[in-house]
Protein backbone atom coordinates (compact mmCIF):
# COMPACT_ATOMS: atom_id res chain seq x y z
CA UNK A 1 0.00 0.00 0.00
CA UNK A 2 1.28 3.21 -0.92
CA UNK A 3 2.15 5.91 1.84
CA UNK A 4 -0.30 8.21 0.92
CA UNK A 5 -2.96 5.88 2.19
CA UNK A 6 -2.04 6.48 5.86
CA UNK A 7 -3.74 4.00 7.98
CA UNK A 8 -6.00 5.49 10.96
CA UNK A 9 -7.82 3.61 13.84
CA UNK A 10 -11.73 4.10 13.63
CA UNK A 11 -14.31 3.54 16.01
CA UNK A 12 -17.58 1.40 15.76
CA UNK A 13 -19.75 3.34 16.94
CA UNK A 14 -22.14 3.14 14.18
CA UNK A 15 -22.36 -0.16 13.35
CA UNK A 16 -20.67 -3.80 14.27
CA UNK A 17 -17.95 -5.34 12.31
CA UNK A 18 -17.29 -9.20 13.13
CA UNK A 19 -14.73 -10.44 10.86
CA UNK A 20 -14.90 -14.51 10.41
CA UNK A 21 -12.08 -16.09 9.15
CA UNK A 22 -10.86 -19.82 8.99
CA UNK A 23 -8.75 -21.83 6.38
CA UNK A 24 -9.83 -22.76 3.07
CA UNK A 25 -12.84 -25.69 2.86
CA UNK A 26 -13.84 -24.92 6.74
CA UNK A 27 -17.23 -23.93 6.21
CA UNK A 28 -17.29 -19.91 6.60
CA UNK A 29 -19.31 -19.28 3.36
CA UNK A 30 -21.80 -21.72 4.14
CA UNK A 31 -22.26 -20.71 7.80
CA UNK A 32 -22.13 -16.96 6.73
CA UNK A 33 -25.41 -17.58 4.86
CA UNK A 34 -26.67 -19.19 7.76
CA UNK A 35 -26.02 -16.81 10.32
CA UNK A 36 -27.63 -13.91 7.74
CA UNK A 37 -30.90 -16.25 7.67
CA UNK A 38 -31.03 -16.19 11.46
CA UNK A 39 -29.48 -12.62 12.57
CA UNK A 40 -30.08 -9.06 11.60
CA UNK A 41 -26.57 -8.81 9.77
CA UNK A 42 -25.35 -7.89 6.28
CA UNK A 43 -22.06 -9.77 4.67
CA UNK A 44 -19.73 -7.32 2.75
CA UNK A 45 -19.04 -8.03 -0.69
CA UNK A 46 -15.55 -8.82 -1.21
CA UNK A 47 -13.79 -8.51 -4.48
CA UNK A 48 -11.24 -11.02 -5.99
CA UNK A 49 -9.89 -11.78 -9.36
CA UNK A 50 -10.67 -15.35 -9.65
CA UNK A 51 -12.83 -17.13 -11.84
CA UNK A 52 -16.60 -17.57 -10.22
CA UNK A 53 -17.80 -20.42 -9.95
CA UNK A 54 -20.65 -22.33 -11.63
CA UNK A 55 -23.23 -20.77 -9.22
CA UNK A 56 -21.60 -17.88 -8.49
CA UNK A 57 -23.24 -14.41 -8.81
CA UNK A 58 -21.54 -11.09 -9.81
CA UNK A 59 -22.31 -8.43 -7.03
CA UNK A 60 -23.25 -11.09 -4.47
CA UNK A 61 -20.54 -13.79 -4.00
CA UNK A 62 -18.05 -11.59 -5.19
CA UNK A 63 -17.22 -8.14 -7.03
CA UNK A 64 -15.34 -10.63 -9.72
CA UNK A 65 -12.50 -8.37 -10.99
CA UNK A 66 -9.69 -8.16 -13.87
CA UNK A 67 -6.02 -8.28 -12.41
CA UNK A 68 -5.87 -4.63 -13.73
CA UNK A 69 -8.80 -3.31 -11.82
CA UNK A 70 -8.20 -4.99 -9.01
CA UNK A 71 -4.65 -3.62 -9.24
CA UNK A 72 -6.19 -0.32 -9.90
CA UNK A 73 -8.05 -0.49 -6.71
CA UNK A 74 -5.17 -1.03 -4.29
CA UNK A 75 -3.07 1.99 -5.79
CA UNK A 76 -5.95 4.60 -5.11
CA UNK A 77 -6.73 3.03 -1.89
CA UNK A 78 -10.05 1.85 -2.39
CA UNK A 79 -9.46 -1.40 -0.78
CA UNK A 80 -9.45 -1.86 3.52
CA UNK A 81 -8.22 -5.45 3.30
CA UNK A 82 -6.20 -7.45 0.03
CA UNK A 83 -4.24 -10.66 0.02
CA UNK A 84 -2.87 -12.60 -3.04
CA UNK A 85 -3.79 -15.88 -2.65
CA UNK A 86 -2.92 -18.84 -4.56
CA UNK A 87 -2.14 -16.52 -7.46
CA UNK A 88 -5.71 -14.48 -7.47
CA UNK A 89 -6.65 -11.56 -5.36
CA UNK A 90 -8.93 -11.04 -2.91
CA UNK A 91 -10.08 -7.56 -1.25
CA UNK A 92 -12.82 -5.57 0.90
CA UNK A 93 -14.26 -2.64 -0.89
CA UNK A 94 -13.96 0.28 1.43
CA UNK A 95 -16.46 2.36 0.85
CA UNK A 96 -18.91 -0.31 0.63
CA UNK A 97 -18.29 -1.40 4.21
CA UNK A 98 -17.68 2.19 5.45
CA UNK A 99 -21.28 2.68 4.05
CA UNK A 100 -22.51 -0.02 5.53
CA UNK A 101 -21.03 0.29 9.07
CA UNK A 102 -22.95 3.83 8.59
CA UNK A 103 -26.35 2.63 8.50
CA UNK A 104 -25.75 0.94 12.40
CA UNK A 105 -25.48 -2.24 10.02
CA UNK A 106 -23.89 -5.29 11.68
CA UNK A 107 -21.63 -6.53 8.82
CA UNK A 108 -19.47 -9.68 8.63
CA UNK A 109 -16.21 -9.84 6.57
CA UNK A 110 -15.76 -13.12 5.69
CA UNK A 111 -12.30 -13.07 4.91
CA UNK A 112 -8.47 -14.61 5.22
CA UNK A 113 -6.14 -14.13 8.29
CA UNK A 114 -4.02 -11.78 6.30
CA UNK A 115 -6.91 -9.39 5.13
CA UNK A 116 -8.36 -10.16 8.69
CA UNK A 117 -5.03 -8.63 10.69
CA UNK A 118 -4.93 -5.74 8.20
CA UNK A 119 -8.56 -4.61 9.27
CA UNK A 120 -7.97 -4.99 13.08
CA UNK A 121 -5.70 -1.94 12.28
CA UNK A 122 -8.44 -0.24 11.12
CA UNK A 123 -11.02 -1.55 13.34
CA UNK A 124 -9.11 -2.72 16.45
CA UNK A 125 -12.69 -3.40 18.65
CA UNK A 126 -14.27 -5.79 15.71
CA UNK A 127 -15.40 -9.08 17.23
CA UNK A 128 -13.17 -12.15 15.79
CA UNK A 129 -14.31 -15.21 15.13
CA UNK A 130 -11.92 -18.08 13.61
CA UNK A 131 -13.58 -20.96 12.35
CA UNK A 132 -11.72 -24.49 12.74
CA UNK A 133 -11.79 -27.77 11.60
CA UNK A 134 -12.12 -30.71 13.74
CA UNK A 135 -9.32 -32.20 12.24
CA UNK A 136 -6.88 -32.04 9.35
CA UNK A 137 -8.28 -35.11 8.06
CA UNK A 138 -11.86 -33.66 7.79
CA UNK A 139 -10.69 -30.47 6.42
CA UNK A 140 -8.78 -32.08 3.34
CA UNK A 141 -12.17 -34.43 2.87
CA UNK A 142 -14.13 -31.47 2.64
CA UNK A 143 -11.30 -29.76 0.12
CA UNK A 144 -11.42 -32.65 -2.13
CA UNK A 145 -15.51 -32.60 -2.32
CA UNK A 146 -15.81 -29.05 -3.29
CA UNK A 147 -13.17 -29.94 -6.17
CA UNK A 148 -12.19 -26.29 -7.12
CA UNK A 149 -8.87 -27.25 -7.11
CA UNK A 150 -6.59 -29.84 -8.27
CA UNK A 151 -4.87 -32.07 -5.83
CA UNK A 152 -1.48 -30.07 -5.61
CA UNK A 153 -3.86 -27.00 -4.63
CA UNK A 154 -5.15 -29.11 -2.29
CA UNK A 155 -2.01 -29.76 -0.57
CA UNK A 156 -0.55 -26.18 -0.62
CA UNK A 157 -3.87 -25.39 1.09
CA UNK A 158 -3.80 -27.51 3.99
CA UNK A 159 -0.23 -26.75 4.44
CA UNK A 160 -1.40 -22.50 4.51
CA UNK A 161 -4.61 -23.87 6.84
CA UNK A 162 -1.82 -24.79 9.45
CA UNK A 163 -0.40 -21.20 9.09
CA UNK A 164 -3.41 -19.93 9.45
CA UNK A 165 -4.87 -21.60 12.51
CA UNK A 166 -1.47 -20.79 14.75
CA UNK A 167 -1.88 -17.49 14.08
CA UNK A 168 -5.44 -17.09 14.69
CA UNK A 169 -4.99 -18.48 18.00
CA UNK A 170 -2.79 -15.45 18.26
CA UNK A 171 -4.78 -12.39 17.16
CA UNK A 172 -8.98 -13.89 17.29
CA UNK A 173 -10.65 -13.88 20.50
CA UNK A 174 -13.37 -16.69 19.35
CA UNK A 175 -12.81 -20.14 18.00
CA UNK A 176 -15.60 -22.43 16.90
CA UNK A 177 -14.86 -25.58 15.50
CA UNK A 178 -17.16 -26.44 12.83
CA UNK A 179 -17.65 -30.70 13.36
CA UNK A 180 -21.41 -30.26 13.78
CA UNK A 181 -22.83 -27.57 11.17
CA UNK A 182 -25.79 -26.35 13.50
CA UNK A 183 -23.68 -25.81 16.84
CA UNK A 184 -21.11 -24.34 14.63
CA UNK A 185 -24.01 -21.79 13.40
CA UNK A 186 -25.54 -21.30 16.64
CA UNK A 187 -22.24 -20.46 18.33
CA UNK A 188 -21.48 -18.05 15.95
CA UNK A 189 -25.03 -16.49 16.02
CA UNK A 190 -24.54 -16.33 19.85
CA UNK A 191 -20.65 -14.61 19.91
CA UNK A 192 -22.36 -12.21 17.40
CA UNK A 193 -25.42 -11.36 19.64
CA UNK A 194 -23.16 -10.96 22.74
CA UNK A 195 -21.07 -8.68 21.17
CA UNK A 196 -17.73 -10.30 21.86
Amino acid sequence: MSSSHLIRKKTLENGKLVIISGPSGVGKGTICREVVKRCNVVVSVSATTRKPGKNEVNGVDYWFLSKEEFEARIENGELIEYAEVFGNYYGTPRKELEELLNTNATVILEIDIQGALQVLDVYPKATTIFILPPDIDVLRARMEKRARDNGENNERRLEQASREIAQAWQYFKNMVVNDDLEQAINEVVDIIESGD
